[in-house]
């Protein structure tokens, strides 16, 4: 197949390209190493590098990047119409936002390739959709897809329930990236984060924002330092003014680490924490964080909301009420002193990128000669930008 991929640049704090991340790096990436072709465009909201990226691991992976301010804006639309037509796709697939889903409803009318949105968390819950009548062409757009994919199972049952949806959908969670993240000696990864060796830690990484709920954290950590003195709080992430005030001797914030750090943290904590809040965003994310986590074999407590919620029904003792965070603080109190392994097992980017060529297959048909291809012949480089 030839995929093409739209997105935002910046997303969950990170930057796509610069920092090679999450879900809309490692699908393509994935798809790619299964010999697909797949070129990507990626629109930034800030000011960065423009032009062509590719990378020696990924030969047939290639991203164009193009920045919105102070005239991308207007000359987006014909940039990307010109490298879709000398691409030729076979597929679209639209991600990131309401803005790309519209985008690529357009392209596909123009290419009259099927296109698939990508809906990686509830986006009606992001801040451009309080914009009059977002919402509404975001539903409009998702039902003239060909096909959705979706983060979680709950907000595969919203939009079943709300979108009218009748294209194929497929309910797509998060990975992890093979080979990064796994259980670390704790002592080695706590000298290496400079980490009190001999302390009790507990923690998190992504964000440390009201958003996130991360106030019960912070709060059940008060209640539980007052009997332990022995306890820790470790962060890493972006943060709002939540830490401010909750300020403590014992709370370290490392600021924003690179993926192999965090594996580091979670490697390093005695108990690991998943906040979340019942709210539009909370109840249909799927969060990063949670597989992470159980990669690096760290014991879990998270917000009962969600597929976090469902994926974890069989270990109750690791999930409390959102939003009660002397719940919170048993339950990390009890792992503390009875740490078990979970019987969860994270799912890997390659696993999540065969899922979803298999579903890219299914919305091509059988009668799409064009993106037939021996998958096991070795791989040709896509050419670069003219």
């Amino acid at each position: 197949m030839r995929i093409l991929v739209l997105s935002k640049r910046q997303y969950t704090g990170k930057d796509l390209l610069d920092d090679r991340y999450g879900r809309l790096f490692e699908l393509p990436a994935a798809l790619a190493a299964r010999g697909h072709e797949v070129v990507g465009v990626a629109l930034s909201y800030r000011s960065r590098a423009e032009g062509w990226r590719q990378w020696p691991d990924h030969p047939l992976l290639g991203w164009h990047s193009i920045n919105a301010a102070p005239w991308g804006g207007t000359r987006y639309p014909a940039e990307l119409l010109s490298i879709a037509q000398d691409f030729r796709p076979d597929l679209i697939w639209a991600c990131s936002d309401v803005p790309h889903a519209l985008i690529g409803w357009w392209l596909k009318n123009r290419l009259h390739r099927p296109l698939v949105i990508d809906l990686y968390d509830n986006f009606e819950s992001f801040g451009l959709s309080r914009l009059p009548g977002m919402t509404a062409l975001l539903r409009g757009a998702c039902r003239r897809a060909d096909g959705l994919t979706l983060v979680s199972g709950t907000l595969d049952e919203y939009v079943a329930s709300r979108y009218g949806v009748t294209a194929p959908r497929l309910v797509l969670g998060n990975g992890v990236p093979k080979g990064l993240f796994f259980p670390r000696d704790r002592h080695a990864a706590r000298e290496r984060l400079r980490l009190p060796d001999n302390a009790r830690l507990i923690g998190t990484a992504g964000a440390i924002s009201a958003g996130r709920g991360i106030a019960d954290l912070f709060k059940a950590f008060h209640r539980l330092a007052l009997e332990d003195q022995n306890l820790w709080l470790v962060h890493a992430g972006h943060c709002d003014a939540t830490p401010a005030q909750h300020r403590h001797p014992r709370i370290i914030d490392l600021g924003i680490l690179s993926q192999e750090r965090v594996a580091d943290l979670f490697s390093a904590l005695n108990v690991a924490v998943v906040c979340n809040l019942d709210s539009p965003f909370g109840r249909y994310c799927f969060p990063q964080k949670l597989y992470e986590i159980i990669a690096c074999g760290a014991p879990l407590v998270a917000a009962s909301i969600g597929d976090v919620a469902n994926l974890l029904q069989a270990h109750p003792e690791c999930l409390y009420p959102p939003g009660d965070y002397r719940a919170l603080a048993v339950r990390i109190k009890h792992h503390l002193a009875h740490a078990k392994t979970k019987s969860v097992k994270p799912i890997t980017w390659t696993q999540r990128g065969m899922q979803l060529e298999a579903f890219f297959l299914s919305i091509l048909g059988p009668h799409d000669l064009s993106c037939k291809q021996n998958l096991s012949s070795a791989p040709t480089p896509i050419q670069s930008e003219k």
